[in-house]
């Protein structure tokens, strides 16, 4: 027996699992379930369920005020109003930064003048396809559209030195939220509060 068999040598592995068989059992409109048979590294045959989910976009919107932009709204699958960041699923044909400004718009009323992509994340890798791309959305100026029929959002303004106690108290649950608001105390040099 050589040393890599010994540690379980990554070069002597398959990478990824292969799909034996496939099958939808839904389709909607923003997602699909699927439910695969697969083949692990090790020759195993199991199930793997997978929602297929649109892409979408969070975006931190910086007033200019050493100030933050977030959206407050009831989500029903979990039951719980939540603060967020400005987001949306991407539409046919719309380019990620398309899909930000025309969320920005409707949630927020302001269009950015100047937007950067910061990051890509998935939402839940485990079983979910959903890839968010998260930006960075400064020299705002007002510029509303309807919000979405099924949306009832409201803007909320929070100081950045509000964040880091923000984030320990749980007010944060949203994992794209989280996300994109400890990147920022990142780049600001923000501090993050533990308690005792």
């Amino acid at each position: 027996m050589d040393i890599c068999e010994v540690n379980h040598c990554e070069a002597k592995r398959p990478l990824g699992e292969r799909a034996i068989d496939s099958r939808r059992v839904y389709g909607g409109r923003i997602l699909n379930l699927r439910v695969d048979e697969v083949e692990t590294k090790n020759g195993r045959r199991t199930l793997r369920e997978v929602v297929e989910h649109k892409a979408a976009v969070g975006i931190l919107a910086l007033t200019g005020r050493d100030t933050l932009l977030l959206v407050r709204q009831f989500r029903y699958a979990v039951g719980e109003e939540t603060l967020e960041v400005c987001a949306g699923l991407m539409e046919e044909g719309e380019t990620p930064e398309e899909t930000a400004v025309r969320e920005m718009r409707e949630e927020l009323g302001y269009s950015p003048g100047s937007l950067r992509e910061i990051g890509r994340i998935y939402a839940s890798p485990g079983f979910c396809t959903e890839l968010l791309a998260l930006f960075l959305a400064t020299n705002l100026s007002a510029a509303r559209l309807p919000q979405d029929e099924d949306e009832d959002v409201s803007v909320e303004e929070v100081r950045y030195g509000d964040i880091p106690d923000m984030l320990a108290r749980g007010m944060f649950r949203d994992a794209k939220t989280f996300a994109a608001l400890s990147w920022f105390m990142a780049w600001q040099g923000l501090r993050p509060v533990f308690g005792d």
